[in-house]
């Protein structure tokens, strides 16, 4: 079970297009009406059931006892790699979240998400199928009516074969709809080779390398308001990119955990397209079953959407409780 705080409404409606892949500009503009979100503060609730482990694993291949929470699984391109697991390692998972947030007053917000995934790990070999929905209401003053102002729709399933102790293979699909960035259906394919630079017991450090394939599908308000600005665009775009990934994790000790995540995408043309993502987690454990999460998120993107900024960054502070 896990018990979160989550900034779920913080960065609604920013950055309209920020995640499009950095490959061909779209140039038309968007609109800047609407309510801006309004920044969250309440209490979200997530329960999670986690399946019995079939043998105890090593600690190469442990579930961390505090997580980030997050309900963001289709990813486009990043993701981080998980330590190769020991020959003989045979489990099975499973999570199922939802929470939600509330707040009345000077501003008023609602949301809600659930998410879920399967994890099975069998020798050399791992399979990981995940899922989630954001959704949120928000208004900025108590005389004005909530409007919506998140969501999306993501799913995600990946393999990773191992090859050795520093070596593997893996293969990713994503996919997402997301109504604020005026996408019905965007398509990530991403397979690449992983290498364990850091293999050791209370550290880890990976490199990634691999190819990114796009595909979307726009909004069909977005193209007919694009056509209507004399500023066509297509309704289907594809792009491709290079990607390199690094992610290192370490168990200071047995209460504190730190993780980072650096991902760099170029575009293959223009040459000026490219993106840079960050993510970071502290955890800090303040009982047998309960932690502390804090985190945060950079998006970079050097070729956005005219009138669209180049800078997203996401701060949260979770409360976690885990049950195994």
């Amino acid at each position: 079970m896990t018990l979160l705080f989550p900034d779920l409404l913080s960065h609604a409606k920013q950055g309209r297009g920020a995640l499009y892949a950095p490959g061909g500009r779209n140039k038309a503009m968007r609109s800047t009406g609407g309510v801006r979100s309004a920044r969250a503060c309440g209490l979200g609730l997530a329960l999670a059931f986690v399946a019995p482990n079939v043998a105890a694993q090593a600690s190469l291949v442990e579930d961390k006892k505090a997580s980030s929470g997050t309900t963001d699984v289709a990813k486009e391109g990043f993701q981080k790699a998980e330590a190769v697991p020991p020959e003989e390692a045979h489990e099975t998972a499973a999570k199922l979240t939802a929470g939600g947030i509330f707040s009345t007053g000077n501003a008023k917000s609602v949301a809600a998400t659930a998410g879920g995934s399967v994890r099975i790990r069998r020798a050399m070999n791992q399979y990981l199928a995940e899922a989630a929905f954001n959704y949120g209401r928000a208004a900025v003053a108590p005389e004005t009516d909530l409007e919506t102002t998140v969501e999306n729709y993501q799913a995600r399933v990946r393999y990773d074969r191992f090859l050795s102790k520093h070596w593997a293979l893996f293969a990713q699909l994503s996919g997402r709809r997301d109504r604020f960035q005026d996408l019905d259906l965007r398509v990530n394919f991403d397979p690449g080779v992983t290498y364990y630079f850091l293999v050791q017991e209370k550290q880890h450090l990976t490199f990634e390398a691999g190819y990114d394939l796009q595909y979307d599908v726009r909004r069909r308000a977005a193209v007919d308001a694009a056509e209507d600005s004399g500023a066509p665009i297509d309704a289907t775009e594809t792009r491709h990119a290079a990607r390199l990934a690094a992610g290192y994790d370490n168990s200071i000790n047995e209460h504190v955990t730190f993780e980072t995540n650096l991902e760099y995408l170029q575009a293959f043309d223009p040459s000026e397209a490219f993106r840079i993502n960050w993510v970071s987690f502290l955890s800090a454990s303040i009982s047998t079953n309960f932690a502390v999460a804090a985190g945060f998120t950079m998006r970079y993107d050097n070729y956005p959407l005219p009138g669209v900024q180049k800078l997203d960054t996401i701060t949260t502070l979770n409360l976690v409780y885990t049950l195994q």
